[in-house]
C-alpha cells in the first residue's frame, strides 16, 4: 500500500525524474487514484471534482513530491484501512480486523526453513504480481538453499500476474489460470503423490514451458 504506489509514481508517472509529479497526473490515473481519492469519488469520471478533490488534500501546489506529500498521504491511506471500524466488517473483505490481521501475521521468511526435511515445498509465483511480488519468492528460495533443504522448486512465470493471468507489473488483471501454469502445478502434485488422471505425459509435453528457476 506504501511501498508500491510510490515506486510506480516515481518509475512511470514521474517522467523527468524531478520526485515531482501533477496533481492532474494522479486525477487520471486508476491505480495512484485509488488510494489518494476520497473514496466516494472513486467512481466517478468527473475528473475536475477528483482534481479539486487532490487540490484540497495536497493544497494549492500544482505538483507534489512523491517522496514527502505522496508518501505521507499513502501511510494515512494504511492508518485508516488498519484502524478498527465495526462498520466496515458487514463482510470480510475492507473489514479493519481482518486487515490487520493479516499485517500481524508472521512472515512466511521466518518459519519456512523449519519445514521438515521430507515435506517437499513448490513455490509458483507470476513475475508481475503486485500482491506478493516475485522477489519475496526469490527470498523463500534462498533460505531453503541455506538450510540446505533436499526438495523444493521455484518456477517464476513472466507477464503473469497474481491470478497466474496475462498482467502489467503494476496491478494484477484477473482471468483464468494459464494452462501452463496448471500443467506445472499437476507435474509436481503427480510426481510427489503418484495420482494420475485423465492428462497424458504428451500433452503436459506439449504445453510451453515456463521461465522456471528450480531447486
Amino acid at each position: 500500500m506504501i511501498d508500491l504506489p510510490l515506486e510506480y509514481s516515481t518509475h512511470v508517472l514521474d517522467k523527468n525524474d524531478s520526485g515531482l509529479i501533477s496533481i492532474q497526473q494522479i486525477a487520471k490515473d486508476p491505480l495512484l487514484g485509488y488510494y489518494l481519492v476520497a473514496p466516494s469519488l472513486l467512481h466517478t469520471n468527473n475528473t475536475k471534482v477528483i482534481t479539486n478533490n487532490l487540490f484540497e488534500k495536497f493544497g494549492s501546489t500544482d505538483h507534489v513530491s512523491i517522496q514527502k506529500q505522496i508518501r505521507h498521504a499513502l501511510i494515512k491511506y494504511y492508518e485508516n484501512e488498519s484502524a478498527f471500524n465495526l462498520s466496515k466488517c458487514q463482510e470480510i473483505k475492507g473489514c479493519s480486523i481482518w486487515f490487520r490481521s493479516e499485517s500481524s501475521l508472521t512472515p512466511t521468511l521466518s518459519v519456512i526453513g523449519s519445514v521438515p526435511k521430507s515435506t517437499g515445498i513448490s513455490i509458483l509465483n507470476g513475475e508481475n504480481d503486485s500482491q506478493t511480488p516475485v522477489q519475496q519468492a526469490f527470498l523463500l528460495q534462498q533460505r531453503l538453499t541455506e538450510v540446505n533443504h533436499p526438495d523444493h522448486t521455484l518456477i517464476t512465470y513472466p507477464n503473469l500476474g497474481y491470478f497466474f493471468y496475462h498482467s502489467p507489473q503494476w496491478f494484477s488483471e484477473p482471468g483464468p489460470i494459464e494452462p501452463h501454469v496448471l500443467a506445472d502445478l499437476y507435474s509436481w502434485l503427480a510426481a510427489h503423490f503418484g495420482f494420475t488422471n485423465h492428462v497424458t505425459d504428451a500433452q503436459l509435453a506439449a504445453t510451453p514451458s515456463s521461465n522456471s528457476t528450480a531447486k
